[in-house]
């Protein structure tokens, strides 16, 4: 049984909002995000990346760090950028990129439900990651980053996400890369029992994004249980803020390669090697770029031409979700076998590119400090649940989603 509940938002004022929307804090540096909050004095990174209103020889885990967060998140409700919702509501979150809309439910799932694996992972963590996360949570004592989740269809929901959002909205604005971002609230009792009821029917959510926001949030209640020894588990540290979308409703892009050297090999004897171990090759040389079109080929931009891999059939029967995936199949038979590249996750010699920057972004970084580029076919959501459902992680880098979730329209104070 998964619980997702109503909560009472901290939201801007419907005329700052779209200053105040910002982009997840980890897809931008430092020095990106100074940039980005010129003239934006609103914007939600002066809270998620409050090292930007610091001197750039504070170090970013430093606890300036997180006391300039909260104080900021505190000037901003005293000044009436942010307010405080009256009443306990659902939100739904539409967002249309490129003509594609998706539309979740806001709301706050349980950290029991995370720590019993009725909330399904499908990524490591790390350490230093999760600590700075829950630094800012708990010193904020606000969710100021929502989770990614998604759950397998239900109809129940669906009709009632298609009726709620028919309703005049309390956000509709666009941001600067043009993606709309509308967001509507319940006001009907029945209506959020209703959501409740459908939710504690599943089997599972899955987390699609922000494993490193959950685990964070998940610990961080974990000590206000430790704090309050008499906690009943009605307390908002309880729950954590989440948006939770249809699984088909949700679009994976692909998670590209970049290698900075092929081991000691020619690209002629690279792509040798691969004929011989791993698939057919076939040059796209006279047509241009090579986007991959079908599960288990990949693209190979090598020497400045591409080239088409499709894998062998006998490389592609491994028995596990995890290791029949075409990120895993390229791991064990090339990355591996062939270059000597381990760890991905430490290895100086790969580097890693969002399917949204486009093959066009490959071809630039080998023609500036890369040797080789490898284009994926995206993973699918029903290959990710499947993973997740048999309690393995995927390899890193595995999925890409867009368009990316904003933060600081609704904030979760605990």
């Amino acid at each position: 049984m998964i619980t997702v509940k109503p909560f009472f938002a901290l939201r801007p004022d419907e005329k700052l909002v779209s200053e105040c929307a910002a982009l997840p804090y980890d897809v931008m540096s430092s020095d990106e995000a100074r940039a980005m909050v010129e003239g934006k004095p609103y914007s939600f990174l002066h809270i998620d990346k409050a090292e930007i209103d610091l001197d750039k020889s504070v170090d970013i885990y430093d606890e300036k760090v997180y006391a300039k967060a909260a104080s900021n998140l505190k000037e901003f409700e005293n000044k009436g950028v942010y307010i405080n919702d009256g009443k306990k509501r659902y939100y739904f979150y539409r967002q249309i990129m490129d003509g594609r809309a998706q539309t979740g439910i806001v709301g706050c799932a349980s950290i029991d439900d995370y720590l019993e694996n009725r909330i399904k992972k499908h990524e490591f963590t790390r350490a230093d990651k999760e600590i700075d996360r829950i630094k800012h949570v708990d010193i904020c004592s606000a969710h100021t980053g929502p989770i990614f989740l998604t759950y397998k269809d239900s109809s129940i929901l669906d009709n009632i996400i298609e009726k709620e959002t028919e309703k005049a909205p309390i956000y509709d604005f666009t941001s600067e890369d043009g993606i709309r971002h509308t967001v509507w609230a319940t006001d009907d009792v029945n209506v959020d029992t209703a959501i409740e009821q459908e939710f504690s029917s599943l089997e599972a959510l899955y987390i699609a994004d922000g494993h490193h926001r959950a685990a964070s949030a998940v610990k961080v209640g974990m000590k206000r249980r430790q704090e309050k020894q008499d906690y009943d588990g009605t307390e908002e540290f309880n729950f954590f803020l989440s948006v939770i979308f249809p699984s088909k409703s949700l679009k994976i892009l692909d998670y590209n390669r970049l290698i900075k050297d092929l081991n000691g090999l020619t690209p002629d004897e690279f792509l040798s090697v691969i004929s011989k171990n791993v698939g057919t090759v076939e040059e796209y040389a006279e047509i241009g770029q090579y986007r991959p079109d079908s599960i288990h080929t990949v693209g190979i931009y090598v020497n400045k031409k591409w080239y088409k891999v499709k894998f062998y059939d006998e490389i592609c029967k491994e028995a596990s979700a995890v290791d029949r995936l075409d990120c895993a199949i390229l791991q064990k038979n090339v990355l591996s076998a062939i270059l000597g590249i381990d760890d991905p996750r430490s290895d100086k010699r790969i580097d890693f590119a969002g399917g949204i920057r486009g093959l066009e972004y490959l071809e630039k970084r080998c023609n500036e400090d890369m040797v080789a580029a490898i284009a994926m076919y995206p993973t699918s959501l029903d290959e990710l649940m499947a993973v997740a459902d048999s309690g393995a992680v995927m390899p890193p880098k595995s999925t890409w989603f867009e368009p990316k979730l904003r933060s600081g329209i609704l904030i979760h104070k605990i």
